[in-house]
């Protein structure tokens, strides 16, 4: 299940990750056209110049060739090559840093990584995880991060913490695409938060959706369970999550929710020693009564 989620991600994000690369590198493309035709204009300059430097060793008149230059000098706006020159560099050196920065994100979200727990630094996974998906989120919402810098490292299976993640963004995201569906212009505001709550690591991802109904909130970790029209979930996004948080982490994944004002999902991983590791198909599915922190 948890396999079959990851690939049904990796394919939702495939044309959003595009997207993001392809706005970076159309200014990187832009301003390279931008250095090819400014090199060729400044290249006739020095020709220009270098006629004029000729014409003075050999002893020749130089007012024409002075004129020539001065034309050239005027033709290229050279004052104004030499300070949109250096600003073109910089968007381009940012554009690429950009892409890089994308890429990074999405390798460190698809590679499979080590299947065993080890020490995880859970801030780095959440923005990157936050990068690789923002094309979900950014026309619906506004995404903040506050994140806990003195936040220990955890152990966990980061790839799998990842997947959780990605579903409680995502999920968080399309409650407020529902919620303000039909609003000229409105967005809504999903707020990420780790801290350390005594020996727990503690992850809440808010959102300003329309809520979760009473009549669903039984089920909402349940295996297969979807709120979502026919085609448009599989149910298996907070499933994989209580299975990967509770059963084979050992901590605990709850939420909170109001009608018209949004959800919080809590996630609490132990920073200590973990409890002993169950696999997720050996074990049953969860019961389905949520209870809030």
């Amino acid at each position: 299940m948890f396999q079959a989620q990851k690939l049904e991600s990796i394919g939702q994000l495939a044309a959003g990750v595009a997207h993001e690369i392809n706005t970076p590198i159309q200014y990187v493309s832009d301003n390279t056209r931008f250095l090819r035709d400014s090199f060729g204009k400044l290249n006739q300059v020095c020709e220009a110049y270098h006629e004029l430097l000729a014409a003075l060793q050999s002893g020749a008149n130089p007012a024409p060739f002075i004129s020539k230059a001065q034309a050239c000098v005027e033709s290229a706006r050279v004052k104004y090559l030499c300070t949109e020159i250096p600003n073109a560099i910089e968007d381009s050196l940012e554009g690429v840093s950009r892409v890089a920065e994308i890429v990074r994100a999405i390798k460190e979200f698809s590679h499979p990584g080590p299947a065993e727990k080890l020490p995880s630094d859970l801030n780095h996974a959440i923005a990157s995880t936050v990068l690789v998906c923002r094309n979900e989120w950014k026309y619906v919402a506004e995404l903040a991060l506050d994140l806990d810098p003195e936040l220990p490292p955890v152990q966990c299976v980061a790839g799998e913490f990842n997947q959780v993640m990605l579903n409680l963004i995502v999920n968080a995201a399309h409650a407020i695409a529902e919620a303000v569906a039909g609003k000229s212009e409105a967005k809504g505001a999903i707020a990420i938060r780790t801290r350390r709550v005594g020996a727990w690591a503690e992850i809440r991802v808010r959102d300003t959706g329309a809520g979760i109904p009473d009549a669903v909130r039984p089920n909402v970790l349940n295996p297969f369970f979807t709120t979502k029209p026919m085609g448009k979930g599989t149910g298996q996004g907070l499933a994989v999550a209580h299975a990967v948080i509770v059963q084979k982490h050992g901590g605990t994944i709850d939420f909170e929710t109001e009608i018209g004002v949004g959800t919080t999902f809590i996630i609490r991983l132990p920073i200590g020693t973990p409890l002993p590791e169950i696999e997720i198909n050996d074990v049953n599915e969860p019961e389905g009564n949520v209870v809030p922190l």
